[in-house]
C-alpha cells in the first residue's frame, strides 16, 4: 500500500480536503480522558493536527515513511513509521502500551489495513471504559458533481482499482466493525464541506491512489486522457471562473465505537 502514495506524496499533502473542526470536538466529547490519542494511517497528518487540539499528545503513524516526511509539524504530534512487518506486540508497544489510549481515529484510511491485526491492537491500546475508535472516508461523491465523478470518472477508473479500495466505494457499508456503537448507533453520513479551485479538484483525484496504479500498469496515458475529459466537463459545470474556489461537499461517512466488555 505504501507504494501507491510514495509518489505523489509531496503534493498529496497540499491536495487532500481539510476534517471539519466540528468532527474532532464531537470525537473529543465521546472520550473520558483527553491524554493520548492514535491518529492510524495518518498520510500527511490532516487529522492528527486536529487531535491534537484537543488532545495532550497525538502519535500519528503510516507505512509510508515519504509521507510521514512531507507530514504537517504541530507539536503535540509525534510521528512514526510503521513498517508492514511489525507484530501486534511492537504496534501495541508503539503507540503507548495496553490501556493508553482515550481516542483512535483511521482517517480514509482503514480499508488498506491488516483489519483483524489493527482491530487486536484497539482492544487492547484503547482505555476501558471511556477509549473510543472511529473510522471514516469519503469517495468520489463530491456534489454537486456526483455524476461527472462517482460515476464517469469511478467506472473508467474501476479496471485498475485495488479491491481492497472497494470497502470506501461501498461507504464502509460492508466493513467488519467488532464495536459497541457510541454516539450515533450505525453508520454516520456526513458532508465534508470545502473550498477548492478546479485545480484542487484535479489535483485530488490525480493523487489518488489509483491513478498511481494506473501509470505502473502502463495505463497512465489513458487514464490522464480519462481525468481530462471528466475535468473538461466538470469544468463546464462550474460556474464561475476555474480559478475562483467554490464549496464543494464530499459525502463523507463515519462509524465510532468502543471496545466491548
Amino acid at each position: 500500500m505504501a507504494g501507491l502514495y510514495e509518489k505523489p506524496s509531496e503534493t498529496y499533502a497540499k491536495k487532500r480536503p481539510r476534517y471539519p473542526k466540528e468532527w474532532f470536538s464531537m470525537l473529543t466529547g465521546l472520550t473520558a480522558g483527553h491524554q493520548r490519542a492514535w491518529d492510524a494511517g495518518c498520510g500527511s497528518g490532516q487529522a492528527a493536527i486536529s487531535m491534537a487540539e484537543h488532545y495532550e499528545s497525538v502519535v500519528a503513524t503510516d507505512v509510508s515513511e515519504r509521507q510521514l516526511r512531507n507530514a504537517i509539524a504541530h507539536p503535540r504530534v509525534r510521528y512514526a513509521h510503521t513498517p508492514e512487518h511489525l507484530s501486534e506486540e511492537e504496534l501495541v508497544a508503539l503507540v503507548g502500551g495496553e490501556g493508553s489510549l482515550d481516542l483512535i481515529v483511521v482517517a480514509t484510511s482503514i480499508h488498506w489495513f491488516d483489519i483483524p491485526l489493527f482491530y487486536a491492537v484497539v482492544n487492547r491500546a484503547l482505555k476501558k471504559p471511556g477509549g473510543v475508535l472511529a473510522v471514516w472516508g469519503y469517495n468520489y461523491e463530491i456534489h454537486p458533481f456526483e455524476d461527472a465523478l462517482h460515476g464517469q470518472l469511478y467506472a473508467a477508473l474501476r479496471p485498475y482499482q485495488d479491491p481492497r479500495t472497494r470497502l470506501a466505494m461501498e461507504r464502509y457499508r460492508s466493513l467488519p466493525f467488532p464495536f459497541e456503537p457510541v454516539g450515533f448507533r450505525f453508520l454516520l453520513n456526513v458532508d465534508m464541506e470545502v473550498e477548492m479551485t478546479l485545480e484542487d479538484l484535479a489535483g485530488f483525484v490525480m493523487t489518488g491512489s489509483v491513478v498511481t496504479t494506473a501509470r505502473e500498469k502502463g495505463a497512465g496515458a489513458e487514464m490522464e486522457a480519462v481525468v481530462r475529459d471528466v475535468m473538461k466537463r466538470v469544468e463546464g459545470e462550474w460556474g464561475d471562473a476555474p480559478t475562483v474556489p467554490r464549496k464543494l461537499a464530499f459525502k463523507a461517512f463515519m462509524l465510532a465505537g468502543r471496545p466491548k466488555c
